[in-house]
This record gives structure tokens, sequence and C-alpha cells, in this order.
């Protein structure tokens, strides 16, 4: 598995048509593998944006090494940047039962209910609110093999924020998703669950840009 890390230019018209649409930017990720390419044995492609104040990140997880000349030449910096990729086996191997860690994930949260009293069928709608979107996490983290941390006013240590509905087309038909990031600390509970979260995605949407779970270091202060 490997982890990539590409700088978007936010400035570039080819960039601002890219990320207004998941279907196009998904196109764009899926171009970085070759058709020839094996079809892998554990792990799937994944990808995040994530934006700040100064930068527009593209973040890939994927069992194959990714070849975005194409995204650098149309969206980037040709001429200075071009992007990173790191081993990710690294980080899976220190994934161990009782460490801490600080986590981010973009989730398309989801729920399933039925359609009326006497239908016998359900119906997935997005989850709306801070709270809906946070329970979700919770409800989801024991079978990832983690359980996000409780802070200091006894509360879990998770922020909910980036929420977005985004409205695209796919084979002719409106595609809406409600999307949201997490941010918080977790403590692992299964590392081999962990491991298949982090390779696999969590939630729905991994096609669009949800469902990566990325980890870095707790900072001590």
């Amino acid at each position: 598995m490997y982890l990539t890390r590409f700088e978007i230019n936010a400035a570039r018209r080819a960039a601002r048509s890219l990320l207004a649409s998941p279907q196009k930017l998904h196109a764009a990720v899926m171009a970085a593998f070759p058709p020839s390419a094996p079809t892998p044995t554990d792990g799937r492609v994944l990808w995040r944006v994530d934006r700040n104040q100064h930068q527009v990140l593209l973040y890939l997880v994927g069992p194959h090494r990714p070849d975005l000349t194409h995204l650098v030449e149309q969206v980037g910096w040709p001429t200075t940047h071009t992007w990173d990729t790191r081993d990710y086996q690294a980080l899976l191997d220190r994934i161990e039962v009782g460490r801490q860690w600080a986590f981010r994930l973009r989730a398309n949260p989801v729920g399933n209910r039925r359609k009326n009293a006497d239908s016998t069928r359900s119906q997935r709608f997005g989850h709306v609110t801070v709270a809906q979107q946070t329970g979700w996490l919770l409800d989801r983290a024991e079978r990832h093999g983690f359980t996000v941390v409780t802070g200091e006013h006894k509360e879990p240590d998770v922020a909910v924020h980036g929420r977005e509905h985004v409205t695209f087309k796919r084979q002719g038909t409106d595609v809406t998703l409600s999307t949201a990031v997490f941010e918080g600390h977790l403590e692992v509970l299964d590392a081999d669950l962990l491991r298949a979260g982090l390779v696999n995605g969590i939630g729905p949407a991994k096609g669009y840009g949800c469902g990566l779970l990325t980890l870095a270091p707790v900072r001590r202060v």
C-alpha cells in the first residue's frame, strides 16, 4: 500500500472545474493507475481532498504506486511541484492495541429507514446534523477497531466540520452526497480491524472522496 500527497493549484481554471465534481475527481484519480495493474488482494483506492487557508491537498491511498503526471500538468505546478508517495506499510506496522492517534476522516454519514410504516423495504438517507453525524461515527468505531477518546469534558474528542451537500451527475442522474470531516483522537482496540479500515475505507461513497481515514502521532504538550 502507498500513501500519496499532491497539492492542487486552486488558481487554475481546470482545478476549479475538477474540484467541483466528485465524478471528475474520481476519474482523475483512477487514471493514475494503468488498466493492466494487477487486481489487489487487499485494500482499494481511496482519496480525499483537504482544504485549508493556503492549500488544497489531494491524499490518495492505494495498493499500487500512482503516476499523477496528468494531474501535475492539468491542475498542478508542472515546473516546480510533482507529488510525494510513501510506503504505507510503515504506518500500518505501528498500529497496536492501546496506542492513541490523531485522526481525520471525510465520510458520507448515512442511515436506512423504511419508506413508510407498511413497507418492508428501506431507503438510504444522509445524516445532516452534527449530532447525527457524530453518532454515525461513534456507532461504527468499534467495528473498525477503535474508540474515540473521551476529552477533558467527558465528551468524545471529535469535531465535525466541512459539512457539505454535494450534487453531481452520474450517467445522466443527479447524485447528492451529504459529507462531513471528522477530526479528533482515537485509541486502538483491535489492530487488524483498524488496519482494514485504513486500507479499505469507512462508510459509503468511497469512489467519491469519502472513507479515507488518516492517522498522525498525538502531539503532546
